[in-house]
């Protein structure tokens, strides 16, 4: 009897079996008494629905050493199951729908939904039943896992040792929950820069038989994807490490998972130019070599077009550079768009395609270069956490829709960050909502390096794609919360949150792979800050570093390798390399190296006795070694430098963070917003919603009101930090208007040339400074106003001083 038929008999066995169920009136018992409800999957099913079952097994064993009996339908009467399966492939689902005892809505046809229902007394002998019924392979895998996180198995249970709760029962609440379908079709990580990390262990430490990056570990990623509901991945690149093609089971394993495979913005058509372009190096050219390029692409599109992936069209150069064998923009428009339609001609044209705008490509796009109307559109950020570019209104309606390649970890230029998690969730939310706002609803993929320590922000960068409308202007601590709860327990929660939320603050001030305010080429030179200014970073971060150490000495001895992993590494390690560079830079020699050594002894720590060895050669310290010297920092040596100008301080000084305010005038639907956790002061205000329009005229738009008083008459100067965000309109300049009392709000326009000098300083700083002359004010009391003109400005602090006579 072949499949079908198969089915078909078991559809009938299964009508035959109903009992006339009803929606659960008890708690289910996923264990209780020392005994397992089964799990039924079917024959019939996904494979993906076999591995996620098989991991739910293994949750409930972690947790209550009662392991559950996996069986496919039919299965033996007597005692609650757990029906796990694909809407249309479960018949034992599939009679329940039929006879209307599961109500699954519209899930039939939709894209990655998922149900999870209790029922009452389904089958003869059967006295309840929890039931997980996906739209699609992914919907129920997405399904079993929620039910993993609902009994306390973190999704980092593998990657970050975070080890569940111990119980005796798992008792589920009763009634029928939808989920899905997602904000953002495809969403997904970039595996990249895995020199110094992922590649090295799992070489020599996870998979030393393989000696790469292979298919072990490439299961682990896929199955914390799959926790993460996410659905798609860019896989390693770099020339250390074997193209994922090369080895015909990563596909293989990729589909069986149920896993979209993409590529790079630099890999067009799955291949991987690094390791797979075996001609010389300019023939990888097609101006001169179109045939030769041509079959190169085809050749992938054979092998893996069986399989489902999402295609990146275009052409770079072999690795992160521009086209080869193109004199003119003109030309290289030209040449891409005869990219694209050979490209195109080589898929099937249901397949679905993106183009990633990154770097030289989007000046490109901005030229006028044509982009097929169903290719998703992805906009990059400046790999510094900040989006580049917003589809205009005009825009919108295109069927392929938008996507984003955010970064949350960077080998490139002015400096490199690939240590350290220090972008704060606070910004990913407010980047990442702003361009959903402006369509970018299609694919959302983000550059986690070698993927530890970045957990906290993949984790973040994926829920949000997940469902955005969940988070709000407070996503950061409300995130920071549920994720503190969640792996080391209600107890812990606030503290551990508050934890790193300040250490996103401190970091975001300067990350740690930045501690040289001096680019590669260039001579050393000493910080900007003041002595004062270090004094009191240095000790916000010994502050930082006692609460993590009493938040460590209540914890179980089961929750340390996570606590060590998530939250002890990055704080003392972060707090180590600003203490070594500042004594240095002070001259304090001996406390700078005793803080190297300190520092090394951590990463030890972590490599060799962090959950007993398992993450051996994992982590690397910043730099790692002498590669890529141009873009990275350097090496550390105790430095002296000439002692810094003697600043003389203002009369008198007023500072405010920008949520500071003392007065707020909004408008119907428009509003100045604070965004906790946002900026350098961690207390940002911008404007919501994100596509705001501009008020007209100025004056009758939202602003904010701080007030100050004046002993004399005076000329003032405002220093204004805003974010170094991208305008929504490429080329205006970061707008908003400023008025003192009762004057007409006058324009300011912040502009900074995308990739100059300026831009760089920005970035390594998180903050653009302009300096703004205000007229004498008479003496008595006084309100500055700030007033929107353009949303996606991020307001941080402001200053004012007497303004210095010449």
């Amino acid at each position: 009897m072949n499949a079908v038929g198969q089915l078909r008999n078991l559809l009938a066995l299964a009508l035959g079996l109903l009992t006339g169920a009803s929606v659960l009136a008890n708690p289910f018992p996923l264990v209780a008494d020392h005994h397992a409800a089964t799990l039924v999957t079917s024959p019939a099913d996904h494979e993906v629905a076999a591995i996620a079952a098989a991991d739910l097994a293994d949750d409930i064993t972690r947790i209550t050493g009662v392991r559950p009996d996996i069986t496919a339908t039919p299965f033996q009467q007597g005692g609650p199951l757990v029906l796990i399966g694909t809407l249309g492939r479960h018949p034992l689902i599939d009679a329940l729908v039929a006879t209307g005892a599961l109500d699954v809505g519209n899930l039939a046809g939709a894209w990655e939904r998922f149900v999870i229902a209790t029922l009452d007394a389904p089958y003869p002998g059967v006295p309840s039943a929890l039931v997980i019924v996906g739209s699609d392979r992914r919907g129920t895998a997405y399904g079993v896992y929620e039910v993993s996180q609902q009994i306390g198995v973190s999704p980092w249970h593998w990657w970050a040792d975070v080890t569940p709760e111990p119980r005796a029962e798992l008792i589920l609440p009763t009634g029928l929950r939808r989920f899905g379908p997602p904000s953002v079709k495809y969403r997904g990580i970039f595996l990249n820069d895995e020199d110094w990390g992922l590649q090295p262990w799992a070489a020599q430490t996870f998979e030393p038989e393989h000696g790469d990056i292979g298919p072990k570990t490439y299961a682990k990623v896929f199955a914390l994807l799959l926790r993460l509901k996410a659905n798609t991945l860019w896989p390693a690149m770099h020339a250390c490490t074997r193209p994922f093609n090369a080895e015909p089971r990563h596909a293989q394993l990729a589909d069986a998972y149920g896993i979209v495979m993409g590529s790079s913005h630099a890999e067009p058509l799955l291949r991987n130019n690094v390791g797979e372009w075996t001609a010389p190096p300019e023939a990888y050219n097609y101006v001169t070599n179109r045939e030769g390029v041509r079959a190169y692409w085809a050749e992938r599109v054979r092998t893996n077009g069986r399989y489902e992936n999402l295609y990146t069209i275009g052409m770079r150069g072999i690795h992160d550079s521009a086209i080869q064998g193109t004199t003119s923009d003109t030309q290289r428009i030209t040449v891409l768009e005869q990219v694209f339609a050979d490209q195109r001609a080589l898929l099937a044209p249901a397949a679905p395609q993106v183009f990633c705008a990154y770097k030289e490509v989007l000046d490109l796009y901005r030229q006028g270069l044509r982009v097929p109307d169903d290719v998703t559109i992805v906009w990059p950020d400046d790999n510094f956490g900040y989006v580049r570019n917003f589809a205009a209104p005009a825009e919108r309606s295109r069927p392929g829709s938008f996507g984003v390649y955010y970064h949350i970890s960077y080998l490139g230029r002015p400096l490199a960050y690939l240590w350290l998690n220090t972008t704060p969730p606070a910004l990913i939310w407010a980047e990442m909502k702003k361009a959903h706002a402006h369509g970018a609803d299609r694919v959302w993929i983000v550059n986690v390096g070698d993927l530890k320590p970045a957990e906290l922000g993949t984790e973040f960068f994926l829920r949000l794609a997940w469902d955005i409308d969940t988070w709000g202007p407070d996503a950061q601590p409300a995130f920071l919360r549920d994720w503190a709860a969640r792996d080391f327990g209600p107890d812990h929660a606030e503290g551990i949150a508050d934890l790193m939320a300040r250490y996103y603050q401190l970091n975001f001030q300067r990350r740690p792979e930045h501690l040289q305010w001096w680019l590669p080429k260039e001579e050393p030179r000493a910080s900007d800050l003041t002595a004062a200014e270090i004094d009191a970073r240095l000790a916000a971060f010994a502050v930082l570093r006692a609460d993590a150490r009493r938040i460590a000495a209540r914890l179980p001895a089961s929750r340390q390798d996570a606590f060590t992993q998530l939250v002890a590494y990055p704080v003392h390690g972060s707090a180590l390399a600003n203490l070594r560079y500042f004594a240095g830079e002070e001259g304090d020699v001996a406390t700078a190296q005793a803080a190297d050594a300190d520092l090394r002894e951590l990463s030890r720590h972590f490599n060799e006795e962090s959950a007993g060895g398992k993450w051996r050669g994992f982590m690397r310290l910043e730099p790692a070694d002498d590669d890529w010297k141009s873009m990275r920092i350097a090496s550390w040596i105790p430095r002296t430098f000439p002692p810094k100008p003697v600043v003389t301080a203002p009369a008198w000084i007023r500072r405010w963070s920008a949520a500071d305010f003392s007065i707020k005038q909004n408008r119907p639907s428009v509003a100045w917003t604070h965004v906790p956790g946002l900026g350098r002061s961690g207390r940002a205000m911008t404007i919501l919603p994100f596509d705001a329009a501009t008020p007209v005229p100025l004056a009758t738009g939202p602003y904010l009101g701080y007030v100050f008083d004046l002993a004399a008459p005076t000329a003032c100067q405002l220093q204004l930090d805003v974010l170094p965000t991208h305008p929504l309109i490429p080329g205006r300049g970061l707008r908003v208007a400023i008025a003192v009392d009762d004057a007409p709000p006058q324009e300011l326009v912040i502009a900074v040339a995308d990739g100059s000098p300026a831009w760089a300083l920005g970035v390594l700083d998180n903050r653009l400074r302009t300096n703004i002359a205000l007229p004498v004010l008479p003496a008595g009391s006084h309100c500055l106003k700030l007033f929107m003109v353009d949303a996606g400005v991020v307001l941080d602090t402001l200053t004012l001083t007497p303004l210095a006579s010449d």
